[in-house]
């Protein structure tokens, strides 16, 4: 044990100058008049980033690699709020024409090809065995979990795109929705009825007006915002560099960046990682992930899947 004292860890408190704190700081005050000490600090700017999305939205599943990595790597100049679009009400009366979509089972070869061509991978074989009736209820669900806790239904909102996209499953079905709401810990049936009362509704009308406001018209679409009410809307599936330069527009200089999480970290925060989004978070080629992800994890830490050709990976619990 170390037995020595430094002015570092000596307390004081000073009644001539009002200070308390270490020995050589009321040392200093009490050495002639009071001055006001002068310095330079330069907060973090920040934007608001609202990102206008859907649940079954194709396109949305497709951004979620580039989207994880700009939000782990420019968050600290970012107040992000997800909004819920409201992509389809109802099959009566809606149609894609430019995707040649105007029943059902016309989504499933256009999901099929945003996978293959994203490698976030996409069965859409629901449409033809259990078609989703709306994207409503989800989005419902989803608001009402962000009234409680905004990072639980963030982690829903992956939940319900995994098991809508790469599973398989209808999540329009109050079933399966309880379910995935079970899986996070809470009362799946209780949360989803609140959903599918008339204050679900309002919170969803209140989304879908805010995303018209922004003046949104398909999905995903990021909008990045100033104090001063300048905005700039990003529509589409874009790189990376993309909205960096969108959020150095607004900030005047170019924006601070964090180094990438360890893969056992983000793995941790996740629960599931497809090969994609490890690739672009960490910038590794795809003939290269299999050796990366061995080098970056435990063995025995992890087990692997896969779905149509693409893999995952999750943690192994302890």
């Amino acid at each position: 044990m170390n037995d020595t004292t430094t002015n570092d860890n000596v307390m004081m408190c000073d009644l001539e100058t009002g200070v308390c704190g270490p020995a050589d700081a009321t040392a200093e005050a009490s050495g002639g008049a009071a001055e006001l000490e002068t310095f330079t600090f330069r907060p973090t700017k920040k934007v608001d980033l609202y990102y206008v999305t859907d649940p079954i939205c194709s396109h949305c599943w497709a951004l979620e690699p580039t989207l994880r990595r700009f939000l782990d790597g420019y968050g600290r100049h970012l107040e992000v709020r997800t909004v819920m679009g409201g992509l389809l009400p109802a099959w009566n009366g809606f149609a894609d024409r430019a995707n040649g979509i105007g029943r059902p089972a016309d989504v499933a070869g256009h999901w099929r090809e945003v996978g293959e061509a994203s490698r976030m991978p996409i069965d859409g074989s629901v449409w033809r065995r259990d078609p989703l009736a709306s994207s409503y209820p989800p989005s419902r669900v989803y608001l009402v979990l962000r009234e409680r806790d905004p990072e639980l239904a963030q982690r829903f909102l992956r939940a319900a795109r995994e098991a809508v996209f790469a599973f398989d499953r209808n999540i329009a079905d109050a079933g399966v929705l309880t379910e995935l709401v079970d899986g996070l810990g809470l009362d799946g049936a209780a949360v989803v009825a609140e959903a599918s009362s008339e204050a679900g509704e309002r919170l969803l009308e209140r989304d879908i007006s805010l995303a018209r406001e922004l003046g949104v018209r398909g999905f995903p679409t990021l909008v990045f915002v100033d104090d001063d009410g300048r905005g700039v809307k990003v529509g589409g599936v874009r790189g990376l560099g993309d909205y960096v330069q969108a959020l150095q527009g607004l900030l005047g200089e170019a924006p601070r960046t964090r180094e990438p999480r360890p893969l056992t970290a983000l793995l941790a925060r996740e629960g599931r990682l497809f090969a994609k989004e490890i690739e672009v978070y960490y910038d590794v080629a795809p003939a290269e992930l299999e050796a990366f992800v061995a080098r970056e994890l435990p063995a025995g830490s992890f087990r692997t899947g896969a779905v149509l050709g693409e893999s995952y990976f999750e943690p192994v619990s302890a």
